[in-house]
């Protein structure tokens, strides 16, 4: 019976050191997975630590597991989780919500809480449009500021008789933003 930790953290400017140290203090842990800059919102088995995890559990293990939200946002996809694990003999403990996922009880407990983070992480999706919609209704200009000139590119292109991919590596840009510019003249 190996004790896994797993610890999980959504931007690259973030770091799991924190999670580590917060189950280091109750637990021994034998093995560590993790996924830094990995949004909640990926499937954990498309996640490469998750996935590297999975294979590595087996029956009798103990995943041990800062808080449910590090397991995903997606109250189904954290149920499918836990029932895979579980399928496998593995058993989950939460310590943030200080619970084992694998009782009745935990189980139940899961539910709610994943219900409610499914619901937090809307409430904020929610909010995000909301203030994007104030942004474009006063006129200011979303997403990144453009770095290239259209005509530019749409020009160079034509007098060489270049490719989509040629225009892309003589400018440095993308394919996709070779086309934008070809059709923006």
């Amino acid at each position: 019976m190996a004790v896994v930790g797993y610890v999980r953290v959504s931007t690259g400017e973030q770091n799991v050191e924190a999670q580590r140290h917060s189950i280091e203090q109750i637990h021994k842990i034998e093995e560590w997975f993790a996924d830094e800059g990995v949004s909640g919102a990926v499937k954990a088995m498309e996640r490469p630590g998750f996935s590297e995890l999975f294979k590595y559990v087996r029956k009798g293990d103990v995943l041990v597991v800062s808080a449910v939200d590090r397991l995903g946002r997606d109250t189904i996809d954290v149920l499918n989780t836990v029932e895979v694990l579980r399928g496998k003999g593995v058993s989950i403990i939460s310590l943030r919500e200080g619970f084992d996922l694998s009782t009745p009880m935990g189980k139940a407990m899961l539910t709610m809480l994943a219900a409610v983070a499914e619901l937090e992480r809307s409430n904020i999706k929610a909010r995000q449009m909301a203030g994007i919609a104030r942004a474009k209704a006063e006129g200011k200009a979303l997403g990144r500021e453009k770095t290239i000139d259209d005509a530019s590119v749409a020009q160079w292109r034509k007098d060489n008789g270049a490719s989509i991919q040629a225009t892309a590596a003589q400018f440095g840009i993308s394919p996709a933003s070779v086309k934008r510019a070809c059709r923006a003249v």
